[in-house]
């Protein structure tokens, strides 16, 4: 799994974490090892500008996911592939967002980040939250994905 990740966003992060994260999500979703991501770290400035551009909203968002190629997830044995490594696409996070969310939400800015990091990659591999019944599905996925990636970095 090729995963490039850089910060533009002026914010000390621990990429290593966010990397892991994304690898651990993605190879949990049976994503090809041989496909590729790219992370994205962006001030408030440039992520209010992709969240208007792109999505028409006004203001930044925490989190954006620009999917390319729906070809690299393994759907195991009844499905034929192609066999190829795809680029999966792009998530783009905005650390500043994410540490404004972090203590309403109970938790540290870095836990934030790790969320929003599964969040994207999962909106890669095509979930989504728009209806309800979508959002619940989504959202326990990474709940259970986050859960089962602390309790291994607790271990190791």
């Amino acid at each position: 799994m090729s995963i490039e990740i850089a910060n533009e966003s002026g914010v000390d992060v621990d990429t290593d974490a966010i990397l892991a994260a994304a690898r651990y999500a993605l190879d949990e979703m049976g994503v090809n090892p041989l496909a590729e991501l790219s992370v994205l770290l962006v001030d408030i400035d440039y992520m209010t500008e992709l969240n208007h551009r792109w999505m028409g909203s006004d203001g930044p968002t925490d989190v954006l996911a620009f999917p390319m190629d729906e070809g690299s997830v393994d759907h195991g044995p009844g499905e034929a592939g192609t066999g190829e490594p795809a680029l999966l696409g792009d998530i783009v996070l905005c650390p500043e967002v994410a540490a404004k969310q972090a203590g309403p939400a109970g938790h540290s800015p870095a836990d934030e980040l790790h969320l929003l990091t599964v969040h994207g990659v999962l909106h890669l591999l095509g979930y989504d939250h728009a209806e309800p019944e979508e959002e619940r599905e989504m959202f326990a996925l990474q709940a259970r994905l986050l859960e089962a990636w602390r309790s291994t970095r607790k271990a190791g």
